[in-house]
């Protein structure tokens, strides 16, 4: 079955490009969120080049819609490359108490200097950047221990920088999401439609279903079988449009005539994904995994 074509690069995403390299100069570190389910496809190529020799944290957000497992390996994968990295998920406050002392560690050398001269108490400033919907305004409102960022489940919501008092010392400057020009690997522009990372209006969303169907079949058949009480003998040799009628079959989706609602099959698989109803499923590994 072909893959999901995406591509996405609405206007305000270059303006988030000029936004995030004029203000580096204002901030200590850059506190990059991917999503924990796609640490690599989540993490925007161009970042690196953009923000040049600053300093950076990884924060795996939405840890707990991911397999732990898999997590543990990409955090290990990161400290062997010499990237601070730590998992957190923003809804039930995870891994969100370590962050702090993180970035502390990781700007001690600043510290030390700003202590030297006498300007301790001067507050340390983070750039909050990241693809859209990876959980940014939920983190920095966890953080602030109260609504400061608009948040809802689905991108481009926070279309304008804003800066965050965390606490005396700590500040935060919250930047819109942005994505890149082209996904020049179709299989990024995919994990990231499956994720919610892409407005589903510029998608087909019953392929996309089906192609997130047929990938948990391979991966996480068990997974797949509790939710839609499916058996292993029932999915056997199933091509991923009959999986797809079969799912909606299970949830009672029919039309008139005994016709299964494709469409809506389609979407309630994609919402269950994003929502963590399928489990904790994690969609690639580190390399060399």
């Amino acid at each position: 079955m072909e893959q999901a074509s995406v591509q996405w690069f609405p206007g305000h995403m270059a303006k988030t490009r000029r936004m995030i390299q004029s203000s580096l100069t204002l901030v200590d570190i850059v506190v990059e969120l991917r999503d924990a389910r796609i640490p690599m496809s989540s993490s925007n190529p161009e970042l690196s080049k953009w923000i040049g020799n600053k300093k950076r944290i990884v924060v795996l957000n939405k840890c707990d819609t991911a397999d732990q497992k898999i997590t543990a390996l990409w955090l290990k994968y990161y400290k062997e490359q010499g990237i601070t990295a730590i998992a957190t998920d923003s809804k039930t406050g995870k891994g969100i108490p370590q962050f702090l002392p993180a970035v502390r560690e990781a700007l001690s050398d600043v510290l030390e200097r700003r202590a030297n001269k006498g300007m301790a108490g001067r507050p340390l400033r983070m750039m909050v950047v990241g693809i859209p919907n990876v959980g940014k305004s939920s983190f920095i409102n966890k953080l602030a221990r109260e609504k400061r960022a608009k948040v809802e489940d689905r991108p481009g919501v926070t279309r304008g920088k804003q800066w965050v008092t965390v606490s005396r010392d700590v500040e935060l400057l919250d930047m819109p999401g942005v994505l890149w020009p082209k996904f020049d690997d179709p299989a990024v522009g995919e994990k990231l439609a499956f994720t919610g990372a892409v407005k589903d209006q510029v998608l087909d969303v019953e392929l996309l279903s089906m192609r997130l169907l047929s990938w948990m079949c391979r991966e996480y058949p068990q997974k797949l079988a509790e939710r839609y009480k499916i058996t292993t003998d029932e999915t056997a040799n199933l091509e991923p449009y009959d999986l797809l009628c079969l799912v909606g079959r299970k949830r009672g989706m029919l039309m008139g005539k005994g016709e299964i609602d494709t469409l809506r099959a389609a979407t309630m698989v994609l919402d269950e994904y994003r929502g963590g109803k399928l489990g904790k499923i994690s969609l690639e590994l580190p390399e060399n995994q």
